[in-house]
């Protein structure tokens, strides 16, 4: 595997863990006025959506400790790949709006990040795959990408 690229199958204990560690970060950043930690949010998600856990702290983290929480459940990396670029886009714009004093806007952006977030941890619903998966649903994204992430209509046509 190189180091550019993105797993194929990833251990869902981690990425819930993964997502716990994220809405923690940002429920604290805006809770303490730390408008500082979104941007290295953002760089995280990046780092994540670039090159998988290898690079991200976070992520490593995660890895390491998710198999205390019994046996891996492995699912699909392509739509998590896909939910971390969403991540990385809505702290990016939370970011910007930081920047030009729109911080009603920032938060309301980092709010729903973590709605999203805690939704992943805590019953591992990522809002990131299901979009994928309407997108591959409408034909947007290829089944071919991920066969196990296409509805079973789709499947049944590749």
């Amino acid at each position: 595997m190189s180091l550019f690229s993105f797993p194929a199958l990833v251990n869902e204990r981690a990425a819930r863990l993964v997502a716990t560690g994220v809405a923690s970060l940002l429920v604290a950043s805006l809770a303490l006025h730390q408008t500082w930690m979104v941007p290295a949010l953002a760089v995280g998600f990046l780092l994540r959506v670039g090159w998988g856990p290898k690079v991200s702290p976070l992520a490593r983290t995660a890895v390491r400790f998710a198999d205390r929480f019994g046996e891996p459940k492995l699912v699909a990396g392509s739509p998590k790949r896909f939910a971390q670029g969403i991540g990385a886009a809505c702290t990016i714009a939370a970011t910007a709006l930081y920047a030009v004093g729109a911080g009603t806007a920032a938060n309301a952006v980092v709010g729903a990040v973590v709605v999203f977030a805690l939704l992943e941890a805590t019953i591992a619903f990522c809002m990131g795959c299901w979009i994928y998966g309407q997108l591959q649903r409408v034909g947007l994204v290829s089944p071919s990408v991920c066969i196990d992430c296409a509805p079973s209509s789709v499947r049944r046509e590749v």
